[in-house]
């Protein structure tokens, strides 16, 4: 009985992260059409609200290319090892007090530990595709990727060292009993942990790996139909996982007036998160490559520290 519950929350999961990709992608160009002063998607459906289900059946039904050289058996698990660990870390997220997945000890580890497993995706498709420029964008996006982890790791120990525990629903509570949430105690590490997400999501002004005017479409130019759209399906499922994983650090989880349902508050929370995304995505240029390596070792880590020491010493100042 247990192991059908699993099957059937992990299937329900499945079936809102669907809905909700769908729903971010065509958020994203609805915004950033609106603040770059264009329409966005407007074709299909009311306001163009089923043109990503149009683009969704698209790719489903094109041909599934692989290159005559490419070393095949890699290159059709490279998408589902990009995918797979975004979707297995939603196994720890917890949306209300009442409901979420398992509630471990260690659901920061666990998190963070699965998550890193999507890099081997990316290096796997690029290298296996026997392209010059995927494997050029797979090696930019694995180093962008192991760069930021660590100020992404980083900025979480300051809430742990507050809270004493690794357990997501304890960080909510203590936020709760504390009566603010972490991004006010914690400005520094929410600062240094929104910068650090871009980079581990690829997205701009950090999208190195898919710079289109020099590398094609980077680690997936040789991908097509739905394996193109696994590389999608991943990126956005670990883009709500990151947010959600803030809203639950930095943003009280589900907590807020008791007007809406406390996964409602979780939800528009991590829309939020999403939203300040795409808003850079529309404003921001492409940093070069040396940018955005020194930019992760000589900022964001000696100030993901110093939000460590500082938190440190006002722990241990209260006692």
């Amino acid at each position: 009985m247990d192991y059908l519950l699993m099957f059937l929350y992990a299937v329900a999961v499945l079936m809102v992260l669907l809905g909700g990709v769908t729903f971010a992608i065509l958020a994203e160009r609805k915004v950033i059409g609106a603040m770059q002063l264009r329409p966005g998607p407007n074709r299909h459906g009311p306001w163009g609200v089923f043109q990503t289900i149009a683009d969704v059946l698209k790719l489903l039904l094109k041909e599934d290319v692989i290159p005559a050289n490419a070393d095949k058996k890699i290159f059709v698990l490279a998408p589902v090892l990009a995918f797979a660990p975004a979707f297995s870390v939603m196994a720890v997220l917890v949306y209300s007090s009442t409901v979420g997945g398992a509630d471990i000890n260690i659901g920061v580890i666990y998190f963070l530990g699965v998550s890193s497993i999507t890099m081997l995706g990316v290096l796997m498709g690029g290298w296996s595709s026997n392209n010059k420029y995927a494997l050029f964008g797979s090696i930019r996006g694995v180093a962008q990727m192991v760069s930021y982890e660590l100020p992404l790791i980083l900025s979480i120990i300051g809430v742990i060292i507050m809270v004493g525990s690794l357990n997501l629903t304890d960080i909510v509570n203590y936020q709760a009993n504390m009566g603010m949430w972490f991004i006010v105690p914690q400005f520094l590490g929410f600062a240094v942990y929104m910068i650090s997400s871009i980079a581990e999501l690829n997205r701009s002004p950090f999208d190195l790996p898919e710079a289109e005017s020099e590398l094609v479409a980077g680690f997936f130019t040789e991908y097509s139909g739905f394996r193109f759209a696994m590389f999608m399906l991943a990126e956005y499922t670990y883009a709500i996982a990151i947010a959600g994983l803030a809203t639950t650090l930095f943003l009280g989880g589900w907590l807020g007036p008791a007007f809406l349902p406390e996964i409602v508050w979780f939800m528009l929370k991590v829309v939020a998160v999403m939203f300040i995304w795409f808003w850079l995505t529309a404003t921001l240029p492409r940093a070069r490559v040396d940018q955005l390596m020194n930019f992760g070792w000589k900022v964001l880590i000696p100030v993901a520290l110093l939000n460590i020491v500082l938190t440190s010493i006002y722990k241990v100042w209260m006692g």
